[in-house]
């Protein structure tokens, strides 16, 4: 594998640095890179291999670090552009942009000038790597929620007592009530039943099973209300 040299490292940086300062675009330069802009312009619609792109191919698998910093000034804004868009966060897409280039220095042949442009196989790559970068933020986030929900405040010792002696009153209400109601009420306030599901255990109609419900939690509430019960539900 080739590996990235000092020289290559500092010409990603440094034109990386130019796409962060200067809000995703390259400043064009002249000489040999402005000529390989003109190159690219130029191709006609044929299908023919931009000659270019070949010879930057070849100079890439040669180890040649001047070609790395070609290819980052011809396309950076484009990779850029394109990560930014799918991420929506600048700063995943400047490391996206930083990963694609790196990856074509490390595995120049991956590009295939007969298959393809060189545009539409960086716009692939950065594409990919940056719905990867939102896959894991996703799951992140999912963590992290999940995280946090499985902490559970730890009630002090005076809300233990005061909820325990309110569910004891509420027992001694629910067995003055009524039968149908306190059946009612036994599956719902106890049992965990949605009304739908008391009407179906008790064989009742759902409108009954509802204001069975109703008049058995009016008659708790008044009566808890009158021993200093505010909230029990």
């Amino acid at each position: 594998m080739i590996q990235i040299g000092p020289g290559s490292e500092r010409s990603l940086m440094s034109a990386s640095a130019k796409v962060t300062a200067g809000g995703g675009g390259v400043p064009a330069r002249t000489g040999t890179r402005s000529v390989a802009r003109e190159a690219v312009r130029t191709m006609d619609g044929s299908g023919r291999v931009d000659e270019w792109e070949r010879g930057l191919r070849d100079r890439l698998i040669a180890g040649d670090e001047s070609a790395v910093a070609d290819l980052y000034d011809q396309y950076s804004s484009f990779v850029f552009g394109l990560a930014r868009r799918v991420t929506g966060d600048r700063t995943a897409a400047e490391d996206v942009t930083q990963d694609v280039f790196v990856a074509c220095w490390e595995r120049p042949e991956a590009f295939d000038p007969e298959r393809g442009r060189l545009r539409t196989f960086l716009g692939t790559l950065a594409h990919r790597r940056a719905v990867d970068w939102v896959r894991r933020e996703e799951a992140r986030r999912r963590r992290a929620a999940r995280d946090a929900a499985l902490v559970v405040r730890v009630p002090d010792v005076e809300e233990m007592v005061s909820a325990l002696a309110t569910a004891e009153r509420v027992r001694a209400e629910v067995e003055r009530l009524p039968v149908e109601q306190a059946e009612a009420i036994r599956l719902a306030y106890f049992g965990g039943r949605t009304y739908r599901q008391v009407a179906v255990e008790l064989g009742i109609p759902e409108g009954t099973a509802k204001s069975r419900l109703r008049l058995g939690l009016r008659r708790i509430a008044a009566a808890l209300e009158g021993n200093g019960v505010e909230q029990w539900t």
